[in-house]
């Protein structure tokens, strides 16, 4: 393939890089695909939501084959101590509408599915395939990459990083700083596999109905964090993730708080006599939208998870990296239309779009929110579960003791929170934060 000339190359074939590729070469455009991996999805092993608006954009027709696996009627908002958890929980029948807006899908067999689409529309697809740097002419402009096959120069008029927040291509180009250990969350998985039926019982299922667990509390001891549990048809994905600062910081072993969440009173009957057959980890943006890098640049652009694009405060990832994907393709067909060369002045485009879409009011509207948790994660993360579990079992416990000494008990320890670990003080920059 030396010297072989393509419209587009994109880098990476997950959500971010099959939404880029498909949009282009469903217009025509001739795009290259390059993957390292064995196949697509063969190293994402995230177990996912998926919102459909965002892929509907893209493939209005994905129910049709797709590989889901629940669509989702339930999500329960969990806050834990050690031995009990107070949540919340939101189900509606609503949910179990024509066309369901959220799912569970596995993403090894979900991008495997999606790269094939990409390949129908006419995109080229290598994967065991590493890019090892970039190829410029004498005025720095990107005009293609050179892979580990032998050393082979591919060009092309636009390259489409969508490496992952990890990827070492941009960083090695100058195109963006390494990620910090605050901005980067290290999340670790385990797939554990029941009947169908049981997963059904266990959480009051039916049909292909789906059921989100997320929760925060003592489980991350002490750090910013965040666990979950996701229903798939046949298996239940279970995980926790946490900043990769703290996570060097304390020296604590993800497996470790992995093991702490599966035993935890209120999770371990949820996946008794489960059979694990899948243990991983993978890396999570978290900067929000103050660690957002360069996003365009001459012949090139950023997208997905290696633009930090992803919604910490929501939990959405899928859904942005999707997003900037199909809107960079939508931005390079236009630039190409108008056969405009592919240069910084031109590719901004993406950059205003993706400005004008969900994708950056969201993120600019919470920009300050990543911060405010991650430097008072001891409060959010550890005192105020404690103090809400204790405020609860008061309530609730019936021992003898007066209300009213209950009550100036509950009081009294929430007035010593206030002096002793400014909750008056968090509650109002979280509000601040939120609005």
């Amino acid at each position: 393939m030396t010297e072989e000339n393509f419209d587009a190359i994109v880098i990476g074939a997950g959500m971010a890089g099959n939404a880029a590729a498909y949009t282009m070469s469903s217009r025509g455009m001739k795009v290259l695909q390059l993957e390292r991996g064995e196949y697509p999805g063969s190293k994402n092993v995230q177990g996912a939501i998926m919102y459909a608006d965002m892929l509907e954009k893209i493939l209005p027709d994905f129910r049709d084959d797709a590989p889901l696996e629940r669509h989702l009627v339930e999500q329960r908002f969990w806050m834990m101590d050690d031995s009990s958890h107070i949540g919340m929980q939101y189900r509606s029948d609503d949910f179990n509408e024509s066309r369901p807006n959220r799912y569970t899908v596995i993403r090894a067999q979900f991008d495997k599915w999606f790269s094939r689409k990409v390949r129908e529309a006419g995109a080229t697809l290598l994967c065991e395939t590493t890019v090892t740097e970039l190829v410029r002419d004498p005025k720095g402009r990107v005009t293609g990459v050179r892979t580990d096959r032998a050393g082979d120069v591919i060009l092309a008029d636009v390259v489409v990083l969508a490496e992952g927040v990890n990827g070492l291509l941009g960083t090695r180009a100058g195109l963006r700083d390494t990620p910090k250990p605050e901005t980067v969350a290290l999340a670790v998985k385990e797939m554990h596999f029941l009947a169908e039926e049981v997963i059904d019982q266990r959480f009051g299922l039916k049909a292909n109905e789906g059921c989100v667990i997320e929760a925060v509390g003592t489980i991350s001891r002490n750090m910013a964090g965040l666990a979950f549990l996701y229903t798939n048809k046949e298996s239940i994905s279970i995980g926790i993730g946490c900043l990769v600062s703290e996570f060097a910081a304390t020296m604590e072993s993800p497996y470790d708080l992995l093991e702490k969440f599966k035993t935890h009173p209120s999770v371990k009957p949820l996946i008794a006599g489960s059979e694990v057959k899948e243990y991983a980890a993978h890396l999570i943006p978290e900067g929000g939208y103050k660690a957002i890098p360069q996003l365009f640049g001459d012949g090139w652009v950023v997208v997905g998870d290696a633009a930090q694009l992803n919604n910490a405060v929501h939990r959405e990832g899928s859904n942005l990296a999707m997003t900037s994907g199909r809107i960079a393709g939508e931005a390079i067909v236009q630039i190409k239309n108008r056969k405009k060369p592919m240069v910084k002045e031109h590719l901004s485009l993406y950059k205003s779009m993706l400005e004008n879409s969900f994708v950056i009011k969201d993120l600019r509207k919470y920009k300050d929110m990543p911060a405010l948790l991650h430097t008072n994660s001891r409060n959010f993360f550890t005192t105020y579960p404690k103090l809400l579990s204790q405020a609860a079992q008061n309530f609730v416990r019936v021992d003898g003791t007066p209300k009213i000494d209950k009550e100036r008990a509950t009081t009294a320890t929430f007035i010593k929170a206030r002096s002793r670990w400014g909750l008056f003080g968090d509650a109002v920059r979280l509000a601040r934060a939120w609005r």
